[in-house]
């Protein structure tokens, strides 16, 4: 099996890790919440870094993977924009209607295009923005009901926005800089997101519920279910990592919107939650965004892949010609002490951050 082919099921791999451990943790915190009347959904994400952190330490001392240390300020900035974006998200939901927040997130995607369009020169053609937008399209008319707009809503809202993409780009970039897997980040970063949500969590779900998580009454019941969604949350952060690190943020996106479509007919199918023509209507038309998107990626990943594979032969016989090899900023210079070494092109850039 060929590197590309082992890449590729890798990649499916995350994919279908990320539906499955997601689609199940949203079942699992519906009954807490809804049923069970569990509403401390910041606090709960502590508990579910926590025992993230716990779970890839004891896999760290099986020797499961390998600790490998990078620079620490990247690391902690990285770890407490990703509990910053949590407890947005989660303030966002609080302080908006339904149908506002569902809003909020369709905007990651839109947003994340531009960053990366604004500061790492990545380029998206007309083929995946159209695929893109048949995609929120159809999100948008499944998920989006009501749209009440109120200011202190709208803040929020655009800075969850803001970190929670920012956040997503960074887990990319970290991964390829410093050559990390997404492992040995998730590690890293896990102490930092736990801390930050562990100690502002109480705070925010009494502002948005005016409950006491510690004056909860913990039945028997709601124990079993906060340790399911705590097991179920390592598998969810890791692939949520590992799929970020093997595709990039914008097809992460496009899943969680694939997720989406799928909690509504599992949540009509299981829990017989209301369902409309509607509902049908914007699934169908998001998961043909979701297919035609995917067919474009192929596509061009096919395409650079046989550019790269043409483009390795020219540069060998390049090499072979001291005047090419010149003009290409890649001439072989001595230090004087006959240690031969090769020139760097001037015009090169360091993009260590381009996703």
């Amino acid at each position: 099996m060929s590197e590309g082919q082992k890449f590729q099921l890798g990649t499916i791999g995350a994919l279908s890790l990320s539906v499955v451990s997601s689609v199940s943790i949203v079942i699992c915190n519906k009954a807490l919440i809804s049923t069970l009347g569990f509403t401390f959904a910041t606090t709960l994400t502590s508990w579910h870094l926590l025992v993230t952190f716990c779970s890839l330490h004891v896999a760290l001392w099986m020797k499961m993977f390998e600790h490998k240390p990078f620079d620490p300020r990247a690391v902690m900035g990285f770890g407490i924009l990703n509990g910053i974006s949590i407890g947005l998200l989660n303030l966002s939901l609080g302080f908006n209607s339904v149908g506002f927040y569902q809003m909020t997130k369709l905007a990651i995607i839109p947003c994340t295009v531009l960053l990366e369009t604004l500061f790492f020169r990545k380029k998206f053609s007309r083929k995946i923005q159209f695929s893109l937008t048949i995609l929120l399209l159809g999100v948008g008319i499944a998920t989006v009901t009501d749209l009440q707009l109120n200011m202190l809503g709208s803040v929020l809202s655009l800075l969850a926005v803001i970190t929670t993409c920012v956040a997503q780009i960074m887990t990319n970039t970290i991964q390829k800089k410093f050559k990390v897997s997404s492992t040995q980040l998730l590690y890293q970063s896990c102490p930092y997101q736990a801390i930050t949500l562990f100690v502002t969590g109480p705070f925010l779900d009494g502002l948005l519920t005016n409950q006491n998580v510690f004056a909860f009454k913990y039945t028997s019941q709601v124990v079993f279910f906060i340790v399911l969604s705590c097991l179920i949350s390592v598998s969810v952060n890791f692939s949520t990592f590992l799929v970020i690190g093997k595709t990039s943020p914008v097809t992460y996106q496009v899943l969680g919107h694939l997720k989406t479509c799928l909690v509504l007919a599992f949540g009509y199918v299981l829990l017989k939650d209301p369902f409309n023509w509607r509902n049908i209507l914007g699934i169908m038309v998001a998961v043909i965004g979701m297919v035609v998107y995917s067919y474009f990626c192929s596509i061009e990943t096919q395409q650079k892949a046989s550019e790269t594979s043409t483009q390795l032969p020219q540069m060998k016989e390049s090499e072979k010609d001291p005047l090419i090899a010149v003009e290409n900023g890649s001439g072989v210079l001595s230090d004087g002490g006959g240690v031969q070494k090769t020139a760097a092109p001037v015009w090169n850039s360091n993009k260590d951050f381009q996703a």
